[in-house]
């Protein structure tokens, strides 16, 4: 029902018409009466601007009185419309288009304007650039990774390049599949809350100083590494939010001056930390098994790849780990030394998590089961993927994971995407004599220098890692440089294994060069606890602290090994 405030009208309002009114609309008896009905809307209310003075007072229906004057009823004013919200800017759909540019102009140039090599058939000249047309796009990013792995892909089927059956052929590699699964073993450490559980007992037995903070979680990162193979997500989803709130708790707040008491130290530990947990088991990152599959692709083949793997890595990373927090805690100090409440709040932590869960038993026990069957599987018959499977199995038949995990687990399908198309093309350049042409060209200039093979391993290794600088991907660099500089290695005369792991372990040691060197390093960059000078100043420091510590004690072990 409409106010009081009527149309404009100079008629008289008569008694009959007040006592219909009054029979529609009796007023209250138990409230002060009021001019706008009980059910007015707000926006009703909000648009009235009439004083009350103007408007008819109820109560005096009840009086009787001559026919009063004319009264002049004003209309509604309405309240002006409030002006419209800014147009919200869309960001700009498909392709960036400089990035698009460049990264199609560079494919361009080397088909149309740099002279075919004679030794180089055509096909696999078009090849070469198209593919590094798709290596420049994953690191200039005009759209995100699967996205233009995918146009690539497309590009090499369109031109006749490859059939289809060869482009898609590596999407049945068994290396990918593993990749794929580990991740879908990620997502259940965190969502059955198994990771936080491990790193907190750590802090609770060695947090009582800062050192000792650090060193738990460094341990703590050490077992989980196998089972979760992304540092990213390691980093994002089980360390920083321990940080955080660890350096919180003292008082020490990113983007402050209090940031250097205990979270940029702590930052800095963990993030240096990870890239040695990551090259010291093949299943700890993603790019560790795509350098293997390239390596195989140049002719490098490594036996009982998860064993040979950790038994390379194992001396050298270990003694890195011990070496770089005390290192960084006097290169980097924090100004609190001693953390008496981290292993109280470690203990609160654990006490609201309760006991360990049905779910966090039978991801233990498949974790054991799938690392077991890494291990030894190849004595039983059982291929690694085969074992990852089985393991995956397990957790969705006793609901660990539902199959919507699996769904949603973007990184894993987006890795399954560009990796198989680097693959792909990076063992059809192999196949059609690319790889082989270009380590020719480079040991030959190598040879005119006169260097013996450790000379030139050591000039390669240094290139191959300074040179992640310009990117800000590790899979990205591997994909684009990896079979290269191997290739380069043999063609040097660098045993063959020995290259290719230790080409791999540079690929996890370098993602702690700069604040964009890879996934980890955006997450922990942002934070806000440490300043852009120190990341790159405590980054350099670090790649030379670990290049003395990997060369001096990897190359007695490897001596040992008989790997050279």
């Amino acid at each position: 029902m409409e106010s009081f405030v009527l149309y404009t009208s100079s008629s008289s309002f008569s008694p009959s018409s007040r006592l219909s009114l009054l029979r529609r609309s009796p007023p209250s008896l138990k409230s002060p009466p009021s001019i706008f009905p009980s059910s007015a809307s707000p926006r009703r209310l909000s648009n009235l601007r009439s004083p009350p003075s103007r408007l008819l007072p109820p109560l005096a229906l009840f009086k009787s009185k001559p026919s009063p004057k004319p009264r002049t009823f004003l209309h509604p004013i309405q309240a002006s419309p409030s002006p419209p919200p800014p147009p919200v800017e869309e960001s700009p759909k498909g392709a960036k288009l400089i990035p698009f540019i460049i990264s199609i102009s560079i494919g361009l140039i080397v088909r149309f304007l740099v002279p075919k090599p004679v030794q180089v058939s055509m096909q696999a000249w078009q090849l070469l650039a198209i593919f590094l047309s798709t290596v420049a796009g994953l690191v200039l990013n005009p759209l995100p990774v699967g996205a233009w792995a995918f146009l690539g892909l497309t590009t090499s089927i369109l031109t006749n390049t490859l059939s289809f059956s060869t482009a898609f052929g590596a999407f049945t590699n068994e290396v990918i599949w593993l990749i794929v699964i580990s991740f879908f073993f990620a997502r259940g450490f965190v969502k059955t809350g198994l990771g936080d559980r491990v790193a907190n007992y750590f802090v609770k037995w060695l947090g009582k100083s800062t050192l000792g903070l650090s060193y738990g979680l460094t341990f703590s990162e050490i077992l989980i590494a196998p089972a979760m193979p992304s540092t990213t997500a390691r980093a994002g989803g089980i360390y920083l939010p321990i940080i955080k709130s660890l350096s919180l708790s003292v008082g020490s707040k990113p983007g402050d001056p209090s940031a250097r008491k205990l979270g940029a130290y702590l930052v800095q530990s963990q993030f240096q930390s990870a890239g040695n947990s990551s090259a010291l088991f093949l299943t700890a990152a993603a790019q560790n098994m795509l350098c293997l599959k390239l390596a195989e692709e140049v002719g490098v083949i490594v036996s009982s790849p998860w064993v040979s793997w950790f038994r390379a890595a194992s001396v050298p990373a270990l003694v890195s780990l011990l070496l770089s927090p005390f290192i960084l805690y006097n290169l980097y100090p924090p100004e609190i030394k001693d953390t008496p409440d981290a292993p109280a709040m470690a203990a609160k932590r654990l006490e609201h998590m309760g006991s360990v869960t049905r779910d966090e038993w039978v991801m233990i026990g498949t974790m054991i089961l799938a690392v077991s069957l890494w291990v030894f599987g190849e004595a039983l018959g059982i291929a690694s993927v085969v074992a990852a499977m089985l393991g995956l199995s397990i957790l969705l038949l006793l609901g660990v994971l539902e199959w919507d995990d699996c769904l949603s687990e973007k990184s894993a399908w987006d890795t399954l995407a560009w990796f198989a198309v680097l693959v792909g093309m990076a063992g059809q350049l192999t196949n059609l004599g690319i790889v082989t042409w270009m380590s020719s060209c480079v040991a030959n200039l190598l040879q005119s220098f006169s260097l013996s093979w450790p000379a030139a391993f050591g000039v390669l290794q240094a290139s191959y890692f300074f040179i992640h600088y310009l990117f800000a991907s590790q899979t990205g660099h591997v994909g684009a440089l990896y079979s290269a500089f191997l290739a380069m290695h043999v063609a040097a005369g660098v045993p063959g294994v020995l290259a290719a792991l230790t080409l791999a372990y540079n690929t996890n040691l370098f993602g702690a060069l700069t604040h964009y060197s890879s996934g980890q390093a955006a997450v922990y960059y942002g934070a806000g606890y440490v300043d852009l000078p120190d990341v790159f100043k405590v980054g350099f420091m670090m790649a030379l602290s670990n290049a003395v510590i990997w060369v001096v004690v990897g190359s007695f072990w490897w001596k040992f090994l008989g790997l050279y």
